[in-house]
């Protein structure tokens, strides 16, 4: 009887572990799900190129193109609607939330260094740029982790010529 006793129990610690690895695993693919987008985001941005001032020989990206692309793949990228919430059949459950978003345009001198000490961040432009900082929270499937989030940083320069 005990055998059987023993038995149950070990079984119950081997899935626990075993959900534990799965779930950890999830989370990473969620990371890097996320920095993909964030990283897509900003590039798309950074693309932005502002017509008029090059009109003046101005090199500079249009805030609002710039704004409204990044938000655009964001929620193409993770399934989120335009107020940033998952749609069904997103892997996401939780609203995802633009915590910061900087154009650097050529009124800065470069090469220009962002620093933002509240999100222990850092990031040298040599160009006309963006700088994306987006909160996500982990989904979690089982419940075995504690609950998991991430301030996501990216950066993307104007790439010219």
């Amino acid at each position: 009887m005990y055998k059987l006793l023993l038995i149950v129990v070990m079984m119950s610690v081997w899935l626990s572990i075993h959900l534990l690895q799965v779930e950890e695993e999830l989370a990473m693919k969620t990371l890097f799900q996320g920095k993909h987008a964030v990283n897509r985001a900003a590039h798309a941005a950074a693309q932005q190129l502002d017509t008029a001032a090059l009109g003046e020989g101005l090199i500079s990206l249009a805030p609002d193109k710039a704004a409204a692309a990044a938000a655009l793949y964001l929620q193409e990228n993770l399934q989120l609607d335009e107020s940033g919430a998952p749609l069904p059949g997103s892997f996401l459950k939780q609203q995802v939330e633009l915590v910061l978003f900087k154009i650097v345009n050529a009124d800065e001198t470069f090469p220009y260094t962002y620093r933002n000490e509240a999100y222990d961040y850092e990031v040298t432009l040599k160009q006309p740029g963006v700088v994306m900082i987006v909160h996500m929270v982990y989904p979690r499937a089982f419940q075995v982790l504690e609950p998991i989030e991430w301030n996501i940083k990216g950066a993307a320069e104007l790439v010219t010529g």
